[in-house]
C-alpha cells in the first residue's frame, strides 16, 4: 500500500514564509500573534514539547501573513531540536522574512520533570505606538 500525504500535510512541508505591503508603514504600531499549540521534539530523548508562543513586533514595510505563518510553525512538529535553538530559529526566520522594526517572541514551554522554561528573545528597537 502506497502512503499518500494528505493535504494538510503537504502545505505544512511546502510552507514558507509570505508578508504583505503594510497598509501603514509610517504609523509605529504592533502586532500581537499568540500560537498556542507549538510542538517540537526534544533533540536528546525524542519526547514531544509543547509550547505557547507570543510574537509581538513592529511591522516596518511587511506584514506576516498568518496563514503562512501557521504553516510554517507547524513545520516543527517533528524537529528534534532545544527550546533555546528553536526560538532563536524561529526568530531569525521571522527577521529574514519581514524585517520587522522591533519583534520579540516568547516561548513558553509547558512543564516537564518540574521544570518550566520561558525563552524570550527580541530584536531591534522598539518604537512608541
Amino acid at each position: 500500500m502506497t502512503e499518500v500525504s494528505l493535504y494538510g500535510e503537504t502545505a505544512i512541508e511546502e510552507a514558507k514564509l509570505i508578508c504583505f505591503d503594510n497598509p501603514k508603514p509610517e504609523r509605529p504600531y504592533e502586532i500581537s500573534i499568540e500560537l498556542p499549540e507549538f510542538t517540537c521534539r526534544c533533540p536528546f530523548s525524542g519526547y514531544p514539547d509543547f509550547a505557547v508562543l507570543r510574537l509581538i513586533y513592529q511591522p516596518d514595510l511587511k506584514v506576516l501573513e498568518l496563514k503562512a505563518l501557521k504553516l510554517y510553525i507547524n513545520g516543527y512538529r517533528d524537529k528534534k531540536i532545544s527550546h533555546e535553538a528553536v526560538s532563536n530559529k524561529i526568530l531569525d526566520d521571522l527577521i529574514s522574512a519581514s524585517k520587522p522594526i522591533w519583534i520579540q517572541l516568547e516561548s513558553d514551554f509547558n512543564p516537564r520533570g518540574n521544570i518550566h522554561t520561558v525563552i524570550r528573545i527580541s530584536s531591534g528597537k522598539r518604537k512608541d505606538c
